[in-house]
């Protein structure tokens, strides 16, 4: 056999092998192509053509959409919302040595002393929900929430009780709730991303992983809009591009891509023509969407925005109202200022007078709107804090057996307390709810089965709630 016939007979074989990987229904290519096809909502033969349109729920939703008010740091419960008179009483003095069994904190040691609460309580509404005094604000909404008090969480450092609490896992590359809405229910906006992320005070430790897709086609991944400038990087079209040569190239583009897409059933070629698609849509939604000169004198007034323009907490919920008020599906708020280790006093106090007002017009705004109903409104941190000082006379360390938050809108039941805690807020007394449970009835209130809303990924099918979760009943309107 000469040289021309050897490469003939190798070019052959290399030949034959692609093809057998390729197209061989039978082939590694085959079952690769096979579990990116099952690896969506409805089992569908390819990625569908707009992969976020609206989905059908599993069953009829309570709510809609959904705003996270994320209150990264962890607020302190017993400053806020979990008053206890036994601490108070106890001020200084170590905690019973039955408290502490199989205890360990996360920076503190477990016998430091008792540390009262800073604030004074009240009842509130006609529900009598028990608030801080440096809530006034949310107290007039006290008949519109539904109050957790006995959350729990296994995280006990903020990174990681984050992504927790955002994802259901203490790990990164899990996808997040929000991720997790839309991959179930697409969205209702075309000219908007269907989960936008806005951020006031510090980013927060988690980072993206907050609201990140995971292993979910990057569709599905939180936006991030900016405080100042273009809402999106890049979003204006560069010097000597208008807008004809814009569509123009996109066009050709999405042509190439859609082929590819026919092909090779990659849900990632279906993300990055949905991407191209929104950029160029958010030219013009975008712009239009951050001009709150649009907005009323007393709009402004009742969220407590003195400015406009100002990147503040206060507006970034009136930006979340109108975010839902144009089909987004999911906005989240991220606000790390919580973490009062020490001077939990003048911490405390200030992080209210940033939040308390802007969080409550929220919830009476889309009640006003018509809106509240049908919008699912989450307020609270990672964890809670300890009953017990650090820093000195006025701090505490982090918390993770018992925290507190609440929900208002969609399907909730209002003016509710659930759950009781212990004398000191250590302990959950009755009616605990994991980050899982919470999970569970989050998803089920959207209209999903969170056992059923699942990802095939290495080989098993993944959900927000992975293995737990239960429905917490009592929570329902």
């Amino acid at each position: 056999m000469n040289v021309q016939q050897e490469v003939s007979v190798a070019r052959a074989r290399s030949l034959s092998r692609r093809w057998f990987l390729r197209d061989c229904g039978v082939g590694l290519a085959g079952i690769a192509a096979h579990s990116l096809m099952t690896s969506t909502v409805k089992a569908d033969t390819a990625p569908p053509a707009k992969p976020l349109a609206p989905q059908q729920p599993h069953f009829p939703a309570k709510a809609k959409r959904v705003i996270y008010i994320f209150q990264a740091g962890a607020p302190s419960h017993l400053e806020l919302f979990d008053h206890k008179q036994e601490l108070t009483n106890r001020n200084g003095q170590l905690p019973p040595a039955e408290l502490l069994k199989g205890y360990r904190a996360a920076f503190i040691n477990p016998n430091s002393a008792l540390l009262g609460p800073k604030f004074k309580f009240a009842k509130h509404g006609q529900c009598g929900m028990e608030l801080s005094e440096v809530l006034p604000h949310t107290a007039k909404v006290a008949d519109e929430l539904c109050l957790i008090r006995t959350m729990q969480t296994e995280a006990v450092n903020h990174a990681p009780a984050q992504i927790m609490m955002n994802s259901g896992s203490q790990q990164f590359g899990r996808p997040s709730f929000g991720s997790w809405s839309l991959y179930g229910l697409g969205s209702e906006s075309a000219d908007l991303p269907g989960f936008v992320v806005l951020t006031s005070a510090k980013g927060t430790s988690g980072g993206a992983s907050n609201y990140g897709c995971g292993f979910l086609p990057t569709m599905y991944g939180g936006t991030p809009f900016r405080n100042a400038g273009d809402p999106v990087l890049y979003l204006s079209n560069p010097a000597g591009i208008d807008a004809e040569s814009q569509r123009a190239s996109l066009d050709a583009l999405n042509r190439l891509n859609d082929q590819a897409l026919k092909t090779d059933f990659d849900p990632e070629i279906a993300a990055r023509i949905q991407s191209y698609e929104m950029a160029y849509r958010l030219q013009t939604s975008a712009p239009e969407l951050m001009d709150l000169g649009q907005e009323t004198p007393e709009t402004l007034q009742q969220y407590g925005i003195k400015s406009p323009k100002d990147a503040t907490f206060a507006r970034n919920c009136l930006l979340a109202r109108r975010l839902v008020e144009r089909g987004v599906r999911f906005v989240q708020l991220f606000h790390e200022a919580w973490d009062q280790h020490g001077n939990l006093t003048a911490g405390v106090k200030q992080n209210a007078l940033d939040t308390d007002q802007a969080s409550a017009a929220l919830v009476s705004d889309l009640k006003q709107r018509g809106l509240l109903k049908d919008t699912l409104v989450i307020w609270g941190g990672e964890f809670g804090r300890t009953p017990m000082v650090q820093g000195g006379n006025d701090g505490r360390d982090h918390h993770n057996r018992c925290f507190s938050l609440w929900l208002a809108g969609g399907g909730v039941k209002a003016g509710y307390t659930h759950g009781q805690t212990d004398d000191f807020g250590f302990n959950v007394a009755a009616d605990p709810v994991h980050v899982h449970d919470l999970h569970a009835t989050l998803l089920h209130l959207l209209g999903l089965d969170h056992t059923r809303l699942t990802y095939r990924f290495q080989g098993r099918d993944f959900r927000l709630t992975d293995v737990h979760g239960r429905i917490v009943q009592q929570i329902l309107a």
